[in-house]
């Protein structure tokens, strides 16, 4: 897998074979404190996962870490009370953005549940952008949301 730390993968591998007794035996000698109490098995797999990939590729980003804990005490979205899990920068719906490749003009709509061209909605921007282009592009920096154009 590219970018991803072989021992890593493979020690998340080895997690998700063990039975409940050395997964706690696992969190007791990693994180030196017992697991919450009623956890299950997916969830010991879960943090110790986490763990090892924090040691691997370091720790999340302070502005990460505040804004997983807004959304996770559902004070996202300000004054709103409904949660804002969009990406800092990342269109509204309803958004248009319009693009010009190879002599055409291409417009994506961004809807609730994605990016909709040619009637069909897609996950990512970039999925956009590779359909459009037949290459993989990054789909925001394709479409002029990131610095460094297209």
């Amino acid at each position: 897998m590219a970018g991803v730390d072989e021992r890593v993968y493979a020690g998340v591998s080895t997690l998700q074979r063990m039975g409940r007794d050395a997964l706690y035996t696992e969190w007791m000698k990693v994180l030196k404190h017992p697991p919450p109490k009623g956890a299950r098995n997916i969830t010991l797999v879960r943090g110790l996962s986490y763990h090892a990939q924090e040691k691997a590729y370091g720790r999340l980003k302070p502005s990460t870490l505040k804004r997983l804990e807004k959304i996770a005490s559902g004070h996202a979205g300000e004054g709103s009370g409904d949660l804002d899990l969009r990406l800092p920068g990342q269109p509204q719906s309803g958004s248009q953005l319009i693009r010009e490749w190879n002599g055409k003009t291409h417009t994506v709509s961004v809807v609730e549940d994605g990016f909709l061209w040619n009637g069909v909605v897609y996950t990512s921007l970039s999925s956009v952008a590779q359909a459009i282009t037949g290459a993989k592009w990054s789909g925001p920096r394709f479409f002029g949301l990131t610095q460094g154009g297209a």
